[in-house]
């Protein structure tokens, strides 16, 4: 800052503030501009790992990539940018590794599937993490889910799959494609068949299309009007019902499997279950990464959110951008985590 903006700033000129400084010093506060410098000299002419957990081409994969084509830019320091997959379990091995080994100190955070933080309370041994004490970044869409059938198959609406076997493709026991028709299936009554092992889904849309499966129950509508809207115009698919509190206002027609619920204690359920899709495409670094680097980071994935030429990235890619800050995320988590315990066993035993 020049002395012009200081002297507004503070309405005292710059010599009567060095006494104020060296006070400063002497109590160990930082002096104005000190977090920030250290942020700064952290990160200049370092390389910052953004890590996707799914294979390259989907959704997750390609916010990586804008956000770090541009994120540099706002981002004391000014580093480079690498994306890294890191696929597997429907990104539950990505979140155990920004958890357990990934370096704490900001140089890499990641993203994953929006349901990997509640993975714990569902009772899966493999989430070695609390989902709390990430580095909540935040999240760049809000997603609605949806899930959508192949033109080909029998069952064209959530009336057939109450009655007909369909079989849908998942990557991994934990994800959302898994997850929640295994809890339609056992709240609702329908008849899903899950096929695991699709590293991510660019694979699992190719396996629908080309008739190994019939489904993909974990199909963002953004992803689906902006990506594939050649499917929507040439009736590719059937979207049999949405996965969310509420019905998107693009959608007011297709049912939401939540209203599909048999008594309150189910709703209660999927409430559960559905809270993560507020979280979107969530952005999280290592627990343990120094406040001032988090906040950093924070600004930095806000300023890029909002930024003209990110946004015009995004556009050409075919997705939707909404911020939510890491903030929020965090206090949504809390909340999921504070869910009372009756609430917590059904959600375990519809996910098993």
């Amino acid at each position: 800052m020049g002395t012009t903006v200081l002297g507004t700033m503070f309405r005292r000129p710059i010599s009567r503030l060095k006494p104020l400084i060296a006070c400063a010093f002497a109590l160990g506060l930082p002096a104005p501009g000190s977090a920030q410098d250290a942020v700064a000299d952290f990160y200049k002419g370092k390389q910052v790992s953004i890590m996707v957990g799914f294979t390259p081409g989907g959704s997750s994969s390609l916010y990586a990539q804008a956000l770090g084509r541009h994120m540099g830019r706002y981002l004391p320091g000014s580093p480079s940018f690498i994306v890294q997959h890191v696929p597997g379990a429907g990104g539950l091995v990505l979140a155990n590794n920004l958890y357990n080994t990934v370096p704490r100190d900001g140089s890499a955070f990641g993203i994953t599937g929006r349901t990997a933080a509640i993975e714990p309370l569902l009772g899966n041994a493999n989430a070695k993490f609390d989902g709390r004490r990430f580095g909540w970044i935040g999240t760049a869409n809000v997603e609605y889910t949806t899930c959508t059938m192949w033109h080909t198959a029998r069952v064209k609406t959530l009336q057939d799959a109450l009655t007909m076997e369909a079989i849908v493709g998942g990557s991994g026991a934990d994800a959302t494609e898994v997850v929640f028709p295994k809890a339609a299936n056992k709240l609702v009554g329908t008849k899903f068949k899950i096929v695991l092992g699709y590293p991510g889904s660019t694979e699992l849309l190719l396996a629908m299309e080309r008739g190994k499966t019939e489904g993909f129950c974990g199909i963002g509508w953004t992803f689906l009007k902006l990506r594939k809207g050649d499917w929507l115009r040439d009736k590719k698919v059937n979207i049999l019902y949405q996965m969310s509190m509420t019905k998107h206002p693009e959608l007011p027609d297709v049912p939401a499997i939540i209203d599909y619920a048999k008594t309150p204690e189910d709703r209660k359920v999927f409430e559960f279950l559905f809270a993560p899709q507020e979280m979107g495409r969530p952005f999280f670094a290592p627990p343990g990464v120094p406040a001032d680097r988090l906040a950093a980071l924070r600004r930095a994935f806000e300023q890029t959110l909002k930024d003209l030429a990110f946004l015009a990235d995004a556009d050409k890619m075919g997705v939707e951008v909404q911020h939510v800050g890491g903030e929020a995320i965090q206090t949504l988590l809390e909340r999921i985590y504070a869910s009372p315990k009756d609430v917590i066993d059904r959600a375990k035993a519809v996910a098993e």
